[in-house]
């Protein structure tokens, strides 16, 4: 590969792939903890009994907010760019072609936009899209499950936990230029 300034040139569909590759790999080894950490929450009056095997969900959530984040780090189409080879190679996992793929994660970042507004903090929006996708509403104490909402110290915490599950693009272009993979 050619560097300019001892950064590596890397196509988009290239960023694609190893944020895809490395994001489904987390998910799977990271959601056992996260099944441990919810269930065993002292803010559940009872458990919620999260599966380990249950982390289709929320890899759709971390998917959905991830992509949330692109738009920061990448401009002028580019990010879309990546965005559109992430789906195509995410399809797959969840047996899907990328155009019901396109649908579900716009279907999952209006979920988490609703759930979380006023605020437009994707992090906190990750969180409270758990929540309620986990139906965890219903192990909370009477207070807060008639209220309909998270308590706040649960969310606190698991918004700590889900820094995790955010991929560090500043990093990533620290070390990359990514270029349209139609250039390379």
């Amino acid at each position: 590969m050619l560097t300019i300034f001892g950064k590596k040139k890397i196509t988009s569909e290239r960023t694609a792939h190893i944020f895809s590759h490395n994001i489904v790999e987390t998910v799977e080894k990271g959601f056992k903890e996260l099944a441990g950490f919810i269930n065993d929450s002292p803010e559940f009056v009872k458990s919620p009994n999260v599966r380990e095997e249950d982390y289709g969900k929320f890899l759709m959530i971390v998917i959905a907010g991830n992509f949330s984040y692109i738009p920061q780090h990448f401009k002028d189409g580019q990010d879309q760019e990546i965005i559109q080879y992430c789906i195509e190679k995410l399809a797959p996992v969840f047996d899907m072609t990328p155009a019901e793929l396109g649908v579900k994660v716009k279907e999952y970042k209006d979920f988490m936009s609703r759930v979380n507004s006023p605020s437009k903090n994707t992090l906190y929006a990750m969180s409270r899209a758990i929540f309620y996708k986990y139906d965890l509403c219903a192990c909370q104490d009477e207070y807060f499950s008639q209220m309909n909402t998270a308590n706040p110290i649960f969310l606190k915490n698991l918004d700590e936990f889900m820094k995790n599950f955010i991929w560090d693009w500043e990093a990533f272009n620290e070390k990359y230029k990514v270029i349209a993979t139609t250039a390379a």
